[in-house]
C-alpha cells in the first residue's frame, strides 16, 4: 500500500464545536480502534522495503538486484483484483466466529506474522531468491490486511468521526513504519551490540517486528463487527459470492472508464508521485554508500523525515485549500521534483549528518505536499458511493505502478550514471506527469471534478 496523508474533513453539521469536543472524539472507542489497525498497517510497509534494502546493501547485495526488489510490491499493485473477494467471500472458521470484517482482519494478520518470520529466516548474501519469495509474501498478506482495514474504518465510524478517524489512522500508520525503519535498525544495533552475529541480528529482528504485529491481531479481538458489514451480510444472502464479486468488480471498472478523458487521468495517476518513487528505491542504498552509519540512517532518514512528513502533510493541506486543485497539483508536482536535487548535492557535500538532514527535510517535506493533494484528487475520482471502495483500490494500486514497475530500472540507472546524476534524472522523470496535467487541466477535466477539500 501507498502511505495515506490526507484526512477528509467532518461536514458542518456533525464538526466539533469546541475545542475540548474536537480533542475527545480522538478518544472515542472506535477512533481509538482504528488507530491501533493504522499502526499494524503502517508496520509492514518498509520490512519488504526500505529496511529490506539496508539489510541487503550490507550483506552485500548489488545495486542492480537492490533495484529489481521494488518488483516485490507488487500485491501493493494488483489488491483492486482480489479486493472484491475480501468483500464477497468468507474465511471458514474466522468469518463464522469473528465476524465478516474481523475475521478476515484476524486471518490477513495471522497470515502476515508468518510471512514476516519466514523472511526472517533468509539471507540476502546467500539466497536472494528466497529473500525476493518472502518479502513478496509480506507484500502480499500486508495488503490484504490494508484492504480489510480501509472497508472496516469506512463501516464502523459514524459521519462525524470519520475525520477523527481518518487523521488517527494516518499518524499510528507513520509511527508503524517508523518503528518497522528506525526502530527496527536500531534493534538490530542492540543485537549486534550484544555480539550477535549481523545475519542473526537482523533475524531477530525480524522476529521482533512479527511479534508487533499482535497489537493489530489485539485490536481486532477488542473490536466489534461494525454494524453496516452486518446489513450487508444480511442483505446478501440470498446472493452467491461470485455474483457479488461480480457486481462490485465490473460495475466499478465500466463507471470509471466511461468517463470523458478516463485513460489521460490514470496515466496521470500512474506517474505523478514517480519522480518521488524512482529516488526513493535507491535512498537507502545511498545513503550507506556515501558512508553514513545504520544508527544515522534510522535517526535522520526516519527519525527527522518523519518530522518533516507530518509537517509537510500540514502545509498540503494548506495549499488544497487555499487553491484549486489543479494549482494544487501543479505545486505539489514542482515542488517534490525540485527536492531531488538535494540529493545531488548531498552526493557532493558526502558524509555531513547537517546535510543529511537537510536533504532529507526537503524531500519529505514536499513530498507530504504532493502527497496530499494527490490523495485529495484521488477522492474526487470516486464519486459513486456504490464502487468508492473498488474504484479506490483501483487508483492507489495505479498509483503503485511508479514505485513497483517504473522504478525497478532504478539501480542500473544508478549504477551507470552515479549518483549525482542520478537524482537529476530523478528529477526530469516528473516532465511526463505535468505534460499530462496541464492537458487535463485544458480539457476541463478538473472543473469537471468540482471543489475538492482535503
Amino acid at each position: 500500500m501507498t502511505a495515506p496523508d490526507a484526512t477528509s474533513p467532518a461536514s458542518p453539521d456533525t464538526a466539533p464545536t469546541s475545542w475540548r469536543d474536537s480533542l475527545a472524539v480522538y478518544l472515542q472507542p472506535r477512533v481509538l480502534i482504528v488507530l491501533f489497525l493504522g499502526f499494524s498497517s503502517g508496520l509492514p510497509l518498509a520490512l519488504s522495503g526500505s529496511t529490506l534494502l539496508v539489510w541487503m546493501r550490507e550483506s552485500g547485495v548489488d545495486l542492480k538486484t537492490i533495484g529489481l526488489f521494488a518488483l516485490v510490491g507488487t500485491p501493493y499493485t494488483l489488491k483492486f483484483l482480489w479486493a472484491p473477494l475480501v468483500d464477497a467471500m468468507h474465511v471458514p472458521l474466522f468469518t463464522r466466529a469473528f465476524g465478516r470484517r474481523r475475521g478476515w482482519l484476524l486471518f490477513s494478520q495471522l497470515l502476515l506474522i508468518a510471512a514476516i518470520l519466514l523472511l526472517a529466516l533468509t539471507d540476502p548474501a546467500r539466497s536472494p531468491f528466497y529473500v525476493a519469495l518472502g518479502a513478496l509474501l509480506v507484500a502480499t498478506a500486508s495488503s490484504t490486511q490494508d484492504i480489510v482495514v480501509d472497508a472496516f474504518r469506512v463501516e464502523s465510524l459514524p459521519e462525524c468521526e470519520q475525520a477523527a478517524g481518518m487523521a488517527s489512522y494516518v499518524a499510528a500508520y507513520r509511527i508503524g513504519m517508523l518503528v518497522s525503519t528506525a526502530g527496527a535498525l536500531f534493534i538490530v544495533s542492540g543485537f549486534e551490540s550484544t555480539g550477535v552475529t549481523r545475519t542473526s541480528a537482523w533475524m531477530w529482528g525480524y522476529v521482533v517486528m512479527a511479534a508487533m504485529v499482535l497489537i493489530g491481531t489485539i485490536t481486532a479481538l477488542v473490536a466489534t463487527e461494525p454494524e453496516q458489514s452486518l446489513r450487508a451480510e444480511a442483505a446478501t444472502q440470498t446472493q452467491t459470492a461470485l455474483a457479488r464479486v461480480l457486481h462490485a468488480a465490473i460495475g466499478a471498472f465500466s463507471e470509471f472508464l466511461t468517463r470523458k478523458d478516463a485513460l489521460a487521468a490514470l496515466a496521470f495517476v500512474v506517474l505523478f508521485k514517480f519522480t518521488d518513487a524512482f529516488s526513493g528505491t535507491m535512498t537507502a542504498p545511498f545513503v550507506i554508500d556515501l558512508g553514513f552509519s545504520r544508527n544515522d540512517y534510522a535517526a535522520i532518514v526516519k527519525g527527522v523525515g518523519l518530522a518533516a512528513t507530518l509537517i509537510g502533510g500540514f502545509a498540503g493541506g494548506f495549499v488544497a485549500r487555499r487553491y484549486s486543485l489543479a494549482t494544487s497539483l501543479w505545486i505539489g508536482g514542482v515542488v517534490q521534483a525540485l527536492a531531488n536535487l538535494s540529493f545531488s548535492w548531498l552526493a557532493f557535500v558526502g558524509t555531513s549528518q547537517w546535510a543529511l538532514a537537510f536533504a532529507i527535510t526537503c524531500e519529505n517535506f514536499t513530498s507530504a505536499i504532493g502527497t496530499v493533494i494527490f490523495v485529495a484528487y484521488l477522492s474526487a475520482l470516486c464519486q459513486n458511493p456504490l464502487h468508492t471502495a473498488t474504484q479506490y483500490a483501483l487508483l492507489t494500486a495505479l498509483a503503485a505502478v511508479g514505485r513497483t514497475y517504473l522504478s525497478s530500472g532504478a539501480g542500473f540507472v544508478a549504477d551507470t550514471t552515479g549518483w549525482p546524476l542520478f537524482f537529476v534524472i530523478c528529477m526530469l522523470v516528473a516532465i511526463p506527469s505535468l505534460v499530462l496535467l496541464a492537458w487535463l487541466q485544458k480539457r476541463g477535466h478538473f472543473d469537471a471534478l468540482g471543489p475538492v477539500r482535503v
